[in-house]
C-alpha cells in the first residue's frame, strides 16, 4: 500500500503535472518513499524534456534495475533524432535489463521490475519497435501502468478494438482508481463513443481540482473539444496550456488544428502553422502534411495543362 505523499505523485504524474513533479522536493533519503518519488520526478524531467536534470538526479539515488531503466531512457529521449548509436545502445541497454529482471538476483522488488517493464516498454513504442514493446509490457499483465502504455500503443496504431479489451480486462482485477478511468477516457477519445462524453466529463472534472496544475489535461480537454466542434472553447483551453507550457508540441498541434478549423482567423492560422512547423519539424503532424505536400506537388508535376481552346471568330 503506498503512503498517501506518493500516492499523490503518482496521481500528479499520471494526470501529466511534470512540472509539479519536477519542482517537487524529495523526502528524506532514509524513507520508505524516498526511491519511487525520484523515480517519477526523473520520469517527469524526461516527459518535460529535461533529460540531463533527470541523469543527474538519477546517478545520486540507489542503485536498482530501475534506476538504470530511467537512465537508459532519459539517453534514448535525449539523443537527437540523428545520434543512432546513442540511441540503439540504450535500446540494448533496456533489452538487456528486461532479460535480468526475469533472474532471481536483481537489483530491486517487484515494483522495480514493473518500472523495467513499463519503461522499456515506452521506448521501444518510440522507436518503432510495436511488437517488442508489447512484448516486454506483457499483454496479460496485472500492472495496470503497463496497461495504460499498451492501450496507447493500440490507439496509436488504430487498433481501439484491442485497446478496449485491455480495458475491460483490467477492470477485472484492478481498483476503480484515477488512472483506470485515465484508460477509459484514452478510448472513448479514440472511439468517439457517445459524443466523447466519458473524456469530457473526466477531464473537466480533474481540471477543477485546485491541487492539479496539468497543461497536458488542458491540451485533451481542448483536443475533445475539438473533436466535439467547440472550436472556441478549445481555443480557450489550448492558450491556457500554452501559457503554462510555451511552445508545448502536442499543444501547438492541437491549436493549429482548432485554428485552421475556425477559432482564429486565417492570417493567424497560417502563423500559428508556420510556428509549429519551423519548431517541431520533426512532430509527426507537421512530416505528414509535408509528405501530403510532396505527393500533391508530384501529381501536379505530371498533369499538363491542355491549352485554353480559342474562341471561333465569325
Amino acid at each position: 500500500m503506498d503512503s498517501s505523499d506518493l500516492y499523490h505523485v503518482k496521481q500528479q504524474f499520471f494526470l501529466g503535472a511534470y512540472k509539479t513533479l519536477a519542482d517537487l522536493t524529495l523526502p528524506d533519503p532514509n524513507s520508505l518513499d524516498y526511491a519511487h518519488t525520484l523515480l517519477y520526478k526523473a520520469r517527469a524531467l524526461i516527459a518535460l524534456g529535461q533529460t540531463q536534470a533527470a541523469l543527474q538526479l538519477l546517478s545520486g539515488a540507489p542503485e536498482s534495475v530501475s534506476v538504470k531503466a530511467a537512465s537508459s531512457l532519459a539517453r534514448y529521449t535525449g539523443a537527437a533524432t540523428s545520434d543512432t548509436t546513442t540511441k540503439e545502445s540504450a535500446l540494448e541497454e533496456l533489452r538487456d535489463l528486461s532479460v535480468e529482471i526475469e533472474g532471481d538476483d536483481v537489483e530491486g522488488d517487484e515494483r522495480d521490475k514493473a518500472f523495467v517493464k513499463v519503461l522499456a516498454g515506452t521506448a521501444f513504442a518510440h522507436a518503432g519497435e510495436i511488437e517488442e514493446a508489447l512484448e516486454t509490457l506483457g499483454t496479460d499483465t496485472e500492472d495496470l501502468e503497463a496497461v495504460a502504455v499498451i492501450v496507447q500503443i493500440y490507439v496509436s496504431i488504430n487498433r481501439p478494438d484491442l485497446a478496449k479489451k485491455q480495458f475491460e480486462r483490467s477492470k477485472r482485477w484492478a481498483e476503480d482508481d484515477l488512472l483506470l478511468q485515465l484508460i477509459e477516457s484514452v478510448i472513448g477519445l479514440a472511439t468517439g463513443r457517445d459524443g466523447y462524453s466519458n473524456p469530457s466529463s473526466f477531464y473537466t472534472e480533474q481540471l477543477a481540482n485546485p491541487s492539479l496544475s496539468s497543461p497536458h489535461i488542458l491540451t485533451s480537454r481542448g483536443v475533445t473539444r475539438i473533436l466535439r466542434n467547440e472550436f472556441q472553447e478549445a481555443k480557450s483551453d489550448l492558450e491556457e496550456s500554452l501559457e503554462q507550457q510555451k511552445d508545448d508540441a502536442e499543444s501547438m498541434a492541437a491549436y493549429v488544428v482548432a485554428g485552421s478549423l475556425g477559432a482564429v482567423k486565417k492570417p493567424e492560422a497560417e502563423e500559428l502553422w508556420s510556428r509549429m512547423s519551423s519548431k517541431h519539424s520533426d512532430h509527426p503532424f507537421v512530416q505528414d502534411v509535408a509528405q501530403k505536400a510532396d505527393i500533391f506537388d508530384q501529381a501536379v508535376a505530371k498533369f499538363t495543362v491542355p491549352p485554353l481552346a480559342n474562341s471561333a471568330t465569325a
